[in-house]
């Protein structure tokens, strides 16, 4: 009997290691869950249009959405165009919703949903990129918008990028009779000088 002294001892010590290690896992992916940047406010869909519009969106195109939502945006660039789309987006009630929006329209074959921090995403691949964020999160993501390819398209709804000056803005009104200013970009984007940018800020 006492030879197995040692040996429970042993496996006592393996059991407690690995409960130790599991509970360091866990706490690390908890430590990794990144909490949303802002509140969702969904895009109306005849905002959503009109930021296609303006990307001229084609089929041959690949189009990124950087906070996806409910997947609106995706999910109408892959139905009425037919160009792939990818949407992303850290909430996983949103990540949901926008699953659940691509297999109700059947475009499971043209659309991607990830639950990923858009700030670490290469944005390469892509030749569209939409956005319905803060003015300081679109600053944020310029060094990754400077990597697209020459030619793409980025919009946003309502929020500018400062520092960067637009080829095209346009405001109009929804169909409730609420206003909506679009911004286009396309890269390479165009730098404002730094002279302006003091101006503007004041």
């Amino acid at each position: 009997m006492t030879r197995l002294v040692p040996y429970r001892i042993a496996l006592a010590s393996i059991g407690l290691a690995l409960v130790f290690c599991g509970q360091a896992s866990a706490q690390a992916v908890a430590e990794k869950v990144k909490r949303p940047d802002v509140i969702f406010v969904p895009t109306p869909d005849d905002v959503v249009a009109k930021m296609l519009e303006m990307a001229d969106v084609k089929k041959t195109d690949v189009l990124y959405d950087l906070g996806c939502g409910d997947g609106r945006i995706v999910v109408a660039a892959a139905k009425k165009i037919g160009c792939k789309a990818k949407g992303f987006d850290v909430d996983p009630q949103r990540i949901k919703e926008s699953l659940e929006n691509v297999r109700k329209n059947k475009i499971e074959h043209l659309v991607k949903i990830e639950q990923k921090d858009i700030f670490t995403l290469d944005l390469r691949p892509a030749n569209v990129v939409t956005l319905y964020l803060l003015p300081s999160l679109n600053v944020k993501l310029i060094p990754q918008l400077e990597k697209l390819k020459p030619g793409s398209r980025i919009v946003s709804h309502d929020f500018d990028m400062r520092g960067v000056i637009p080829d095209r803005e346009e405001k109009f009104k929804d169909k409730d009779g609420n206003s909506h200013t679009v911004y286009l970009w396309t890269t390479p984007l165009k730098k404002e000088s730094s002279a302006k940018r003091g101006t503007s800020g004041t």
